[in-house]
């Protein structure tokens, strides 16, 4: 690995993946947020495109200064900076490694696992407790319709069926695409409580809980997420 700007790139990269687990706990939500765009960002640039893959790379690091000091990636983003020669296409290929390396890497049990340690039934009680819609509420938001299958519904012995109110837009809204999309992967309609602990739980890949970033990462993203753990099972 050369002195460069293409050695000391790689060198942060392999930095971020050895110290992952630290970095996520030290960084806010929105941070780690923009650490994944910036990854993201440098693993779809063309290896050929300087430009590009030096705007990514300073994504990837203004997301990383809030890191303390004495943290062992914090030198490695000073190098990167200063350094006179630009990343190049190796940059590209390590990032695309470490993209793949944080989407694999779980950040709770899967689906059936989740629902397992909640009780014999699946039915954990903090599931029953977020925000939710009654039946005839979720009726009323899919146009007097029943609701399509695809959406989380949760037995309450006491209330009945509960529809959790992430799946739908505010203020009265319909069901988001994105939610209908994410839940057919994560086979809802057979597995509501395993679905519904997804969207609910911290997810480490994403930087926070899902359902509380809708409208906030794209789409895509969510949706990446959802595959990555049901080709992981």
């Amino acid at each position: 690995m050369n002195e460069g700007g293409e050695g000391r790139a790689e060198r942060l990269l392999a930095l971020i993946g050895e110290h992952r687990a630290a970095i996520r706990e030290a960084l806010d939500d929105e941070r780690y947020a923009e650490l994944l765009t910036g990854l993201e960002a440098l693993a779809a640039a063309a290896p050929d495109d300087g430009p590009a893959v030096r705007r990514a790379l300073q994504g990837v690091r203004l997301a990383l200064l809030p890191l303390p000091f004495g943290h062992p990636v914090s030198a490695a983003l000073d190098s990167v900076r200063l350094a006179a020669a630009p990343p190049g296409p190796g940059a590209v290929a390590v990032a695309r490694e470490l993209v793949a390396l944080l989407a694999a890497a779980p950040s709770q049990p899967p689906a059936a696992e989740a629902a397992a340690e909640a009780g014999a039934d699946g039915a954990p009680d903090e599931l029953l407790r977020a925000p939710a819609l009654s039946a005839d509420e979720a009726r009323a938001r899919c146009a007097g319709a029943a609701p399509p299958p695809e959406l989380i519904r949760l037995l309450d012995p006491e209330r009945g069926d509960r529809y959790p109110r992430f799946q739908f837009a505010a203020d009265g809204g319909t069901p988001h695409e994105v939610v209908l999309e994410v839940n057919r992967l994560l086979l809802a309609d057979i597995d509501p409580w395993g679905a519904a602990a997804w969207w609910l739980s911290v997810n480490t890949w994403l930087g926070g809980t899902p359902a509380a970033l809708l409208g906030r990462l794209p789409d895509r993203r969510l949706v990446k997420a959802a595959a990555v753990l049901v080709e992981g099972d």
